[in-house]
């Protein structure tokens, strides 16, 4: 095992080239593909970083688990059961924790996918509210 680079600095590197060496020397349709390509690295990047943050997973699974009233362990089939009790109307905006959950979810997935997304990044402010109405 290597210990540098890094998975998550192997993607930095490749990414910056593309947008520093391809994308200035290419046009058209290859620019745009690089910069697509660039953006899926940065998008791979930050899942493993996110991945990494054990806290973070057993921080959902705790939070699903009380939610749903379930001793399940496995964060995925947790996950399933959520979404099998909101598509069967079980579970909706006014069960109390369900929109602090899917606010906390939402959140920690822009995170990864669209961290310069003006909304998620005005969401990390503390003073504007975060509770939806039903």
């Amino acid at each position: 095992m290597q210990d540098h680079p890094s998975p998550t600095e192997l993607l930095e590197a490749v990414a910056a080239f593309l947008r520093e060496q391809v994308v200035p020397a290419a046009d058209g349709t290859l620019t745009f593909h690089a910069r697509v390509a660039a953006n899926a690295l940065d998008i791979a990047r930050r899942e493993l970083l996110a991945e990494a943050d054990t806290q973070q997973a057993a921080g959902e699974r705790a939070s699903l688990q009380a939610l749903l009233d379930s001793s399940e362990t496995d964060l995925d089939a947790l996950q399933r059961t959520l979404c099998r009790r909101i598509a069967d109307g079980a579970l909706d905006l006014a069960t109390p924790g369900l929109a602090d959950h899917l606010w906390h979810i939402t959140r920690a997935k822009l995170a990864v996918d669209q961290p310069g997304y003006g909304s998620y990044r005005r969401s990390l402010d503390p003073s504007i509210s975060r509770t939806p109405t039903p």
